[in-house]
């Protein structure tokens, strides 16, 4: 049976429609200028203006960026931190939030109130570093995938998502003489799938992106992100100081449209995978996100 809407649901919808594709316009935009400008003639970006579809289209400026060798070793490093740091995070965000969800479990309140404490009161730059610092892990690849792998926020969503798994089936496990360890990695983290696909996708672009701590900790350029090649690139005079090539230095110097073009490249080959991802883990994104607005 159809129900019909009144008139002040349609004017909502409508106006939900609006603001919906002009949010959409606002995100899109950038991303096609962006692509257009790279798949764009060098002397045509010159001229400005926003391009959403390219001028004279050329992969002049991709095959400057695929001919640079750091690009690949920072990919290779990005990847290994973004993939590394997302396994580490899910896991150990598991290992923490499984015991909360138990009710008779003796530290829970304190537990909660710690982590609580965490959100609003940070130990600032200076003794973070100096934490790193006796750790050991300045210059170590490390330093890019286990600080921050137990966030209070995530702690909080994993636990609420099992505390709404039905109880009755960690008893049937118990009776049956399963552990703590096989309920978690057998039962509970299997239904988990949406806060699982949620936590990590978030976590992932976050360590893909991540390019402060590479500055404050990693000294040797070989284990560099890509997010440090693309700072430079942008961020120094027509890219020329990233580039190894001589001849392309001089070709940059001379044409700062392909300096453009090869910034924006460099960008659509880093933002890629990213893009790639999440159509794949998107039927599971919409319920992690609302899980704590189901139960608190």
């Amino acid at each position: 049976m159809k129900i019909k809407k009144s008139r002040g649901d349609r004017i909502f919808d409508v106006c939900n429609i609006l603001f919906m594709c002009v949010v959409m316009a606002v995100m899109l935009l950038p991303m096609l200028h962006v692509v257009s400008i790279s798949f764009s003639d060098s002397k045509e970006a010159m001229k400005g203006g926003l391009l959403l579809f390219p001028r004279k289209f050329s992969l002049e400026a991709y095959q400057f960026v695929f001919k640079e060798p750091a690009i690949y070793k920072s990919y290779l490093n990005t990847i290994m931190y973004a993939v590394g740091g997302t396994i580490c995070t899910l896991l150990i965000t598991s290992l923490t939030a499984y015991p909360l969800s138990i009710s008779n479990f003796c530290l829970k309140k304190f537990v909660t109130v710690f982590l609580t404490i965490t959100m609003f009161i940070g130990g600032g730059m200076i003794p973070t570093y100096i934490t790193i610092k006796n750790l050991g892990l300045i210059d170590n690849r490390l330093v890019m995938i286990i600080p921050g792998c137990v966030g209070a926020y995530n702690v909080i969503l994993f636990r609420t998502f099992f505390q709404g798994l039905p109880s009755s089936l960690r008893e049937a496990a118990r009776i049956d003489g399963a552990g703590e360890y096989r309920i978690l990695f057998s039962m509970v983290l299997p239904l988990s799938k949406p806060i699982l696909a949620t936590v990590g996708l978030f976590t992932m672009v976050g360590k893909w992106n991540e390019w402060f701590s590479a500055m404050l900790y990693l000294n040797d350029a070989g284990k560099h992100p890509v997010q440090m090649i693309l700072r430079q690139m942008l961020f120094t005079i027509q890219g020329a100081k990233t580039i190894n090539d001589p001849r392309i230095q001089e070709m940059l110097r001379q044409n700062a449209g392909l300096s453009s073009c090869i910034k924006m490249a460099t960008i659509v080959v880093i933002m890629f995978p990213i893009i790639c991802i999440y159509p794949f883990i998107q039927k599971y994104f919409v319920k992690g996100v609302f899980v704590g607005t189901i139960k608190g």
